[in-house]
């Protein structure tokens, strides 16, 4: 008798590259079709700028100050709202649960999820910066390169926060009230509104291990040093492995429904 030949299925733990740049490319089919979370992701953080800027209007020093730092603020924001929401969206619409019952692993989904918003950080934070810099008039020391740089891990840092307390929530509405609890702490603590040095000794410790704290402090090593510091390159890096991190914890989230 001919032994039936089995049907071979590629292992859900291995992680495979064109298996993550399918599922990115599936995501950004879909939010092309979305114009309204486009236009959220790409155009609010730069008209926050713009708003900011002629607040500041009659104090540009001012605007040079905060400026930065906010540009490394809104991105995150701003991504950690559409990325949250986006895939919940697909947790309750039982797509998630039908990707998993495919030779897709939790790796391949998390890493396209984070690859396809990537690539819209990567434009949102371009945006942002050439805003700030050539139009808005934002005066910073050191190379707009570096201020992209910081901008762009912060969206991606934003990505990572998003797809990890989609997991949590159960309709929109509370996703959008994780902000509250994950984006405000670090607002508050980052030193956008006094140095951290300044702070209760228990706060300030709290924000020595929040991540929007070094995004803030990258910002503010471009604004003052011409050149790339080793306290910029510590933050970046730091900012970096908190978005690797929180992926990684993302995919431990991911869970079938059914057997």
């Amino acid at each position: 008798m001919t032994p039936t030949p089995q049907a071979t299925t590629a292992p859900t733990g291995a992680f495979s590259a064109a298996r993550t740049t399918a599922t990115a490319a599936r995501v950004l089919r879909q939010l092309r079709h979305d114009p309204r979370t486009i236009a959220l992701m790409l155009l609010v953080p730069c008209l926050m700028l713009v708003l900011l800027r002629y607040v500041f209007d009659a104090s540009p020093r001012t605007f040079d100050g905060i400026g930065a730092s906010l540009l490394g603020i809104f991105p995150l924001i701003t991504m950690f709202l559409v990325t949250s929401i986006a895939t919940l969206r697909e947790r309750t619409s039982g797509t998630l649960e039908r990707l998993l019952a495919m030779p897709l692993g939790k790796a391949d989904l998390i890493a396209g999820y984070g690859l396809a918003f990537g690539a819209v950080a990567v434009v949102q934070s371009a945006l942002a910066t050439g805003l700030s810099v050539w139009l808005l008039g934002l005066d910073v020391t050191g190379s707009a390169w570096l201020l992209l740089l910081v901008a762009l891990l912060d969206a991606l840092l934003g990505t990572a926060l998003g797809l990890f307390v989609s997991a949590f929530a159960a309709s929109e509405f509370q996703a959008v009230q994780f902000m509250p609890a994950v984006i405000f702490p670090q607002l508050l603590l980052c030193g956008l509104f006094t140095p951290r040095s300044d702070m209760h000794p228990v706060l300030e410790a709290v924000s020595d291990v929040l991540p929007m704290s070094y995004a803030v402090d990258g910002m503010n090593e471009v604004l003052h040093h011409t050149d790339m510091t080793a306290a910029f390159a510590r933050d970046a890096l730091i900012v970096a492995g908190c978005a690797v991190l929180v992926l990684c914890l993302g995919a431990a989230t991911l869970r079938r429904r059914t057997a």
